[in-house]
């Protein structure tokens, strides 16, 4: 690897968050021969309190042990010591000769401290385990778990063998329902065979007794070959285990942990919840998968991955369906519609949606495809990988990358797939074809899940300096991922297009294995237009529109091209216009109590309906509520006026105001009083006197009831 050291401590020091220590020498091999240089720095570093950063991966578990042995040095549980991989992702690459941006940006970033805390969320297991499965399968399954966990089986098929001895509660029957989590599963079942396995000895009398033999050794009747001589019941006097006349029963029982042997799994989705393993043979994922049960006994904690903001959310109101975007496409089904919720408690919002955070995996899509920020990936935040992607492009800019591109991979596959191209990269192996390595201007981003990084932060690298953002799929994403990505690339992808930033920005790729990362060389060695004039230096926002907004004024700002409007795609678009039927839109304003975002506003002078363009999310809830039907969502991005125009309210609407027949005073348009004049005239109730009143304002209407002397009066009528 070439390794310039003055290069990376000139960029490091230039590079806000970085910093040089330890990088006055430049080390061959560490981990072995020169393994006195790691326990000098673990000394110092001990003794300093500063971090101790390890630029290589390959022998972490040594670097580990040598910290223990060392005198001086402090324990790991003090003192992390951190690990940064720089030979597969940047020094075993194409571009041999220029690894430095790479480099420095890839330590850089190691230098950043950790995220802030979360709150977790803890599972308790007992260890309780339901088999499912037939006979055979299930009892050698068992048997693996047997030692560890207090196991069930769940027969849910014929035929086949249960063992002869009585180990372990046995049922059987068809599962109806299975729900919960690790810890708290619950799980429902019919059974409705004459023998109840349960209290079935299996001492094989009722075997040996029918003359058909439709008593198999899974101790259950065949009733299409059972001639009811009933021999089985007189030999099982003793057990009852037998009866023919018992009525079909449902049984619900509560499980720490379920292993699924059915063809079918329980669970549709693509991620089905933890502590609930399927597999569909004996091979070696059912071996993992015993592996990992036999561990599953105790308490686990892990991250609340996401916050969620009520006030922010899109999802309904007054029991009105609008923006669905985070329950479409969570894959483990952790959220759900909470339309009819009331919001009771003071300062609650009326409608929402409920996130149960006991099967949430982190997978951050919700605050991907979120167009109000009212749902935000916690762990780690927007503001703490924001800061990374940006100290990332400007240790890379410091040390002389040019139009860097970042390829956002997951901390599990993704990684994996990274470090096979690297290896392949030096060993110049021949994997379908020839692999290379990663050019130097790309800029690997470990994270925890690929959808958790989303528009936001894709643009806000794009004005930071990026000349591209690529994020890898492997087989471990779920399809809903990859459709939403696709998705808010797409509108990111038309805004840069729109201001004239030309090339591909934006792209989505798919691989499993390195052979696929390898046929992309054409993608990797075209960079598209970067911001030219200058990289942006703002940070990262909480909130995700806020961050959303510093990006477009600096894109803007820099674009080659002046646009006044952008038109966007309708799936995924957070920006948008409304297009108001003015001869259908009486101004009943029930548009703007519905709105979430305050994107519309009324005018307490004048009949009118205003619209703040920026603040639309474009989640239909207008449109739902309006009983006209007079309004229609429009994606795009307004950038009149330097994009001071979207900021400003304007009017979409407004009509004459209807004024009290009485005492001329404003109170209603004049569109919606003749609306309720014609569907009212023929009402038995409002003729005459009362007909008036309509056209009447509140006041105006009490004083009338009560002076007026042809109003017929309760004191009037006979008793």
């Amino acid at each position: 690897m070439a390794l310039d050291a003055q290069a990376l401590s000139r960029a490091l020091a230039r590079t806000p968050g970085a910093h040089t220590d330890g990088l006055d020498a430049v080390h061959t091999l560490l981990c072995r021969r020169e393994a006195g240089a790691f326990q000098r720095a673990a000394m110092a570093t001990a003794a300093s309190g500063d971090a101790l950063l390890v630029a290589c991966t390959q022998e972490q578990r040594l670097f580990l042990e040598l910290n223990d042995e060392t005198e001086g040095t402090a324990r790991v549980e003090e003192r992390p010591i951190h690990f940064v991989n720089i030979r597969e992702t940047a020094g075993w690459s194409r571009d041999k000769a220029s690894p430095t941006p790479k480099i420095a940006a890839l330590i850089a970033a190691a230098q950043l401290p950790p995220p802030e805390p979360v709150a977790t969320v803890r599972y308790t297991s007992g260890g309780r385990c339901l088999v499912i499965g037939d006979a055979e399968a299930a009892e050698r399954a068992a048997a693996q778990l047997a030692d560890k966990l207090d196991v069930s089986v769940l027969v849910t098929q014929p035929g086949g063998a249960l063992a002869q001895g009585h180990a372990r509660a046995t049922h059987h029957g068809q599962l109806t329902a299975l729900t919960g989590w690790l810890g708290r599963f619950q799980a429902e079942w019919t059974s409705s065979n004459p023998i109840d396995l349960d209290l079935c000895t299996r001492c094989n009398a009722c075997v040996d007794a029918c003359p058909e033999g439709a008593i198999g050794l899974d101790y259950q009747v065949d009733l299409n070959a059972c001639q009811s001589h009933r021999d089985c019941v007189r030999v099982c006097d003793a057990a009852g285990a037998i009866a023919f006349n018992r009525a079909a029963q449902t049984h619900s029982e509560a499980f720490d942990l379920v292993l699924d042997l059915r063809a079918t799994s329980a669970f549709s989705q693509h991620q089905p919840p933890q502590g609930y393993f399927h597999v569909a043979n004996d091979g070696p994922s059912l071996f993992d998968a015993v592996l990992k049960l036999r561990e599953l006994v105790g308490e686990f904690e892990k991250p609340k991955f996401f916050r969620y903001q009520p006030k922010l959310c899109a999802h309904s109101r007054n029991e009105q369906i609008g923006c669905t975007a985070c329950i479409d496409v969570c894959s483990t089904r952790a959220i759900r519609s909470d339309a009819s919720h009331k919001g009771k408690r003071k300062g609650e919002a009326a409608g929402g949606v409920i996130v149960e955070p006991y099967l949430c995996v982190g997978c951050g899509a919700c605050s991907t495809v979120c167009p109000s920020g009212a749902m935000g990936f916690a762990y780690p935040g927007t503001v703490d990988q924001g800061r990374r992607l940006r100290t990332m492009l400007t240790a890379c800019a410091q040390a002389g990358g040019v139009a860097p591109a970042l390829l956002i991979h997951s901390e599990g596959a993704g990684a994996r797939l990274i470090d096979e191209l690297g290896r392949g990269a030096r060993l110049n192996q021949r994997l379908g074809r020839r692999l290379r390595g990663l050019p130097a201007r790309v800029l690997p981003v470990a994270v925890w899940h690929t959808a958790s990084i989303g528009i936001d932060l894709w643009l806000a690298a794009i004005a930071q300096g990026a000349s591209q953002v690529w994020v890898l799929a492997t087989t471990e994403d779920a399809p809903e991922y990859r459709q939403a990505l696709r998705e808010q690339m797409a509108v990111a992808q038309a805004v840069l297009a729109g201001l004239g930033y030309t090339g591909e920005h934006l792209k989505l790729i798919e691989a499993r294995d390195a052979r696929d990362l390898a046929a992309l060389d054409a993608a990797f060695a075209a960079p598209a237009a970067p911001v030219i004039a200058s990289a942006a230096t703002f940070s990262a926002q909480a909130d995700k529109r806020a961050t959303l907004e510093l990006a477009l004024d600096h894109l803007v700002a820099q674009a080659p091209v002046a646009a006044e409007s952008i038109t966007l795609p309708a799936a995924g678009s957070p920006w948008g216009a409304l297009a108001v039927d003015t001869d259908q839109c009486t101004l009943c304003l029930s548009c703007v109590g519905a709105c979430p975002a305050s994107a519309l506003s009324d005018n307490p002078e004048l009949p009118q309906l205003k619209f703040t363009e920026k603040n639309c999310v474009q989640c239909g809830l207008c449109a739902s509520t309006c009983p006209e039907g007079a309004i229609t969502l429009q994606p795009r991005l307004w950038l009149a006026d330097g994009g001071k125009a979207r900021k400003t309210p304007r009017v979409l609407a407004e009509m004459q105001p209807y004024r009290c027949i009485r005492c001329s005073k404003p109170f209603g348009t004049l569109r919606a009083i003749e609306n309720m004049l014609t569907k009212l005239a023929g009402h038995a109730a409002f003729q005459g006197a009362a007909a008036d009143r309509l056209k009447m304002c509140a006041d105006c209407r009490v004083v009338d009831l009560y002076s007026n002397p042809a109003e017929v009066r309760i004191t009037d009528l006979p008793t």
